[in-house]
């Protein structure tokens, strides 16, 4: 997959194209119908199948103070966006003067003399342009006259059974996704984006007092990318810097038991001795900490000893979540 961050990186004569144009945080289940539907596109024309996206999130240009927590940072967001079978990935720096642009400035500058588009795959609710001036029509209108179709997506993306015994669907949607963490239920997270919900972070240092109780941990810095679940403990994996993937009881809060004040993600990798792999020998790596299952709520314990004792239990519960789910995907 090619990969610009600026339409000046685009090679002189890329095309033709067949492309779309979203944020994409999360690239969840809906995103994908999409994306499926534009490589189908792409090929049909011999074509490039193209997508066009933003860094910033355009959320935090514009209000930054009430802009919604990313479900996924940069790296994993164009990973996966790459894993779709694209050809190629556009992420614009947004800025204000890119937001200036009227509807017809950018297409025409971006889509038409940038790209080539041969073809713009999007869904009746698109807006772009200044002040999300430009719409459906005013796409199509523009095709028309550049020279390019319009592929108009009926269900802009894919719905699902809101739970397991619900009969309503709901639409899949990054706003789903930020309900369905905020609440610690990574398993219809899972069901929307099609596969675990992860953060990616540096391990660093933390208060050891997982090692001298036993429990060893891979600390995130509190700069790492991905959404943060809510507090709770989880059954998950942790994928150190060469692709390994390690099963892992995570912890997610501020660990009250020790009065502690900041929230904290922290991996356990069980079923390993220490002579074998020894978590501070990841200290400095930047790994990767994906949730399975929430296995219970944050509590503050009577001492150490009731903590160990309720930590033994979670490495005993994530080594069963995640024998089962090893069965059901292979």
């Amino acid at each position: 997959m090619f990969y610009w961050r600026d339409l000046a990186d685009v090679p002189d004569g890329f095309g033709p194209s067949v492309l779309t144009i979203g944020n994409f945080d999360g690239v969840h289940r809906g995103h994908q119908v999409v994306l499926e539907q534009l490589v189908s596109a792409a090929s049909e024309r011999n074509a490039a199948a193209v997508v066009i996206s933003f860094d910033p999130h355009p959320a935090q240009v514009h209000r930054p103070d009430s802009a919604p927590e990313l479900i996924m940072g940069l790296q994993d967001r164009t990973e996966t966006l790459g894993d779709t079978g694209i050809d190629a990935l556009l992420m614009m720096h947004y800025t204000l003067e890119l937001a200036a642009l009227t509807p017809e400035e950018f297409v025409r500058s971006v889509l038409v003399e940038g790209l080539r588009a041969k073809a713009v795959v999007i869904g009746h609710d698109v807006r772009f342009g200044r002040a999300n001036s430009g719409d459906l029509s005013t796409m199509q209108s523009l095709g028309e006259q550049l020279g390019f179709d319009v592929i108009v997506i009926d269900d802009y993306g894919s719905s699902l059974r809101t739970s397991t015994t619900a009969a309503g669907e709901r639409r899949c949607s990054s706003t789903w996704v930020r309900e369905a963490l905020e609440a610690g239920d990574v398993s219809t997270a899972t069901r929307i984006l099609g596969r675990p919900h992860r953060m990616r972070g540096e391990v660093v240092h933390g208060a050891a007092r997982g090692r001298a109780l036993g429990f060893p941990t891979a600390n995130l810095a509190s700069a790492s990318t991905g959404y943060v679940p809510a507090d709770g403990v989880y059954a998950g994996w942790l994928i150190d810097s060469s692709q390994v993937r390690w099963p892992a009881a995570i912890s997610v809060g501020s660990n009250p038991t020790f009065d502690g004040l900041s929230r904290q993600v922290e991996a356990h990798v069980i079923d390993r001795p220490l002579e074998e792999i020894d978590v501070f020998d990841l200290y400095g790596q930047t790994v990767v900490v994906e949730f399975v299952r929430r296995l219970r709520g944050m509590v503050a314990y009577r001492g150490p000893e009731a903590l160990v004792e309720q930590m033994r239990l979670d490495v005993d519960q994530t080594r069963k979540v995640l024998s089962t789910e090893q069965r059901a995907y292979g």
